[in-house]
């Protein structure tokens, strides 16, 4: 009981002082500058890792239009395999023709 006692009369006292007090604001705030440092490095390497692949879904949506636009270039030809009225309607750009089909 001895020893309680003489623990909260040390934490009474120690809260009490301001030297106490003054080091453990000081403590958080060095605590608290330390995340804040550790989530702005996050943050910008975050954003370098968002510019990179803004950057490489750029090139790739231009490299699927450059083959897209080489299918259709090709298709004209005499030699296509695929027709042009076939490749707008696999990608949406014409309505599919329309097959036979028995109705029910």
């Amino acid at each position: 009981m001895e020893f309680a006692n003489r623990l909260v009369a040390a934490a009474t006292k120690a809260a009490n002082n301001n030297t106490v007090i003054n080091v453990c604001l000081v403590g958080s705030f060095l605590v608290l500058a330390a995340r804040s440092a550790s989530q702005q490095n996050n943050i910008e390497a975050l954003k370098a890792e968002k510019d990179s692949l803004v950057k490489s879904n750029k090139a790739m949506k231009k490299t699927m239009w450059d083959w897209k636009q080489q299918l259709f270039s090709e298709a004209e030809t005499d030699s296509a395999l695929v027709t042009v009225a076939r490749l707008r309607a696999i990608y949406g750009e014409a309505p599919p023709p329309q097959t036979a089909s028995a109705v029910c």
